[in-house]
């Protein structure tokens, strides 16, 4: 796409009025395009709190939103592209984009890209803190904080935009550059949304498609995925890894985070392993990983150390939240897919009373069975995948399983949360790690790990 000032007098359609539509709608509005925004689901003028000249359609998407006097349509990331809106722009040779491809156009500042299925959101604070503490002034947003095309504007030059970047948000890409990319991990994950495994490939490598010579890109030694983005890149690599020794990058070696730099041959411990205050071997990686992008940017390993030292996780990833009668509770609300549970039930040594269960997206939570046999003695399920996550409870010989089918937000947690501490002894770990998404009964993981937290709080 071109800059915004290119859509000056034309006519923009936003679709999706969560935060990410809302502030490219301002943001096209400030540039006198006219600025249409729509959104299914009915929602009050009021709470939209956009400017009066900007059309709002809600509750439906008209037959004739689309027509080809359009000039763009911005996309809310969630937004599937197969909505009769979308795939008429498309037919007419309407450019579609989402809200990072539009911020891109205006940046001044470097920009740090993050994606992966696992440890986005705790490698992108990392950066961020890393950053900070070696005073390179970062901004921390995309799926992370606030919109990108909400704080691009204020981004000074001598600033660094650090970007949590979903594969909905890059499937929506066209010239997004960014100075520094790191791809964590690629496992199966949102094909409701990409339908097939190709295409969430395809979304992610899209984060490299733009970078040249003079950028980095920073990759997993031990994925898959990642030792295939080289292939396909321009930049320069950085390499980390949990398992493998490395000429240069960011490895383990005799239990301490080093770093190896290819100019100069020399190997520098980062920190020793048993100084990382965050717990799991997935959590290893993301300290490697973030350790990887801050030296890319330029940020001195004392500064890393400091942070990796200090840094015990991020909220809803692991959070240690209390401990009653020598029963501890963690919070794992953002784990929305058995992958992201397995990393945190693999965390402990066992004893596990889990609650799971939320949006059923299809899948059969099979990958699940190894570590329910081996690590946890009870399960709790709600949401709508309950039934499903019995059957691989059942599986797996699990002696306490409780079906909670109370379907109220936090009457459910409630529930679940009374059964597991029936079922628990002393010594024993109750673990909200869902493995689904939120929203069959919350708005959000954070909802669902807010309400978990009040409700152990209340214990004694």
């Amino acid at each position: 796409m071109k800059h915004p000032s290119h859509y000056k007098g034309k006519k923009i359609v936003v679709i999706g009025l969560a935060k990410s539509g809302q502030a490219v709608a301002l943001l096209f509005h400030q540039f006198h395009a006219h600025v249409i925004v729509n959104d299914k689901n009915k929602q009050s003028e009021r709470e939209l709190e956009l400017p009066k000249d900007i059309e709002i359609i809600t509750g439906h998407h008209p037959e004739d939103l689309i027509s080809p006097d359009v000039a763009l349509v911005v996309k809310n990331p969630g937004v599937p592209y197969h909505i009769q809106p979308i795939q008429k722009a498309m037919q007419l040779g309407i450019e579609v984009v989402t809200e990072v491809e539009v911020a891109y156009q205006l940046t001044k500042a470097p920009i740090i890209g993050i994606t992966g299925s696992n440890g986005k959101t705790t490698t992108t604070t990392l950066v961020g803190q890393m950053m900070e503490a070696s005073n390179k002034k970062p901004v921390v947003a995309g799926n992370i904080g606030k919109p990108l095309s909400q704080i691009v504007q204020q981004v000074k030059k001598d600033q660094w935009i650090v970007a949590e970047l979903s594969s909905f948000q890059l499937k929506g890409i066209t010239s997004f550059h960014p100075k520094i990319a790191c791809c964590l991990n690629l496992f199966e994950a949102h094909l409701d949304y990409h339908k097939t495994m190709e295409d969430y490939q395809h979304a992610k490598a899209k984060l490299f498609s733009q970078q040249t010579e003079d950028d980095i890109a920073v990759l997993n030694k031990d994925d898959d995925f990642c030792k295939k983005v080289v292939n396909n890149t321009k930049a320069q690599i950085l390499w980390f890894s949990a398992k493998q020794h490395l000429k240069y990058g960011v490895y383990i070696e005799q239990s301490r985070i080093v770093y190896a730099c290819h100019k100069t041959g020399s190997v520098e411990e980062i920190l020793p392993l048993s100084k990382l205050k965050m717990i799991g071997a997935h959590n290893v990686e993301n300290a490697l990983a973030a350790s990887a992008i801050a030296i890319a940017a330029g940020v001195d390993l004392q500064a890393i150390s400091t942070v990796l030292q200090h840094f015990k996780g991020i909220e809803h990833r692991l959070e240690y939240v209390k401990q009653v009668q020598d029963i501890t509770f963690y919070n794992d609300s953002k784990a929305t897919n058995p992958l992201a549970a397995s990393m945190a039930i693999s965390s402990f040594d066992g004893n596990i009373i889990l609650i799971a269960g939320g949006m059923h997206r299809g899948g059969d939570y099979s990958e699940l069975l190894p570590l329910l046999t081996s690590k946890v003695k009870g399960v709790v399920l709600l949401g709508e995948s309950r039934t499903h996550l019995e059957q691989i409870a059942i599986k797996a010989g699990i002696p306490h399983i409780k079906v909670v089918n109370n379907v109220n937000d936090e009457e459910a947690m409630n529930e679940a949360i009374t059964a597991a501490v029936t079922m628990s002894e002393q010594g024993d770990t109750v673990l909200l790690s869902p493995a689904c998404a939120s929203w069959d009964m919350y708005t959000s993981f954070e909802e669902r790990g807010r309400i978990f937290k009040q409700v152990v709080h209340t214990l004694n």
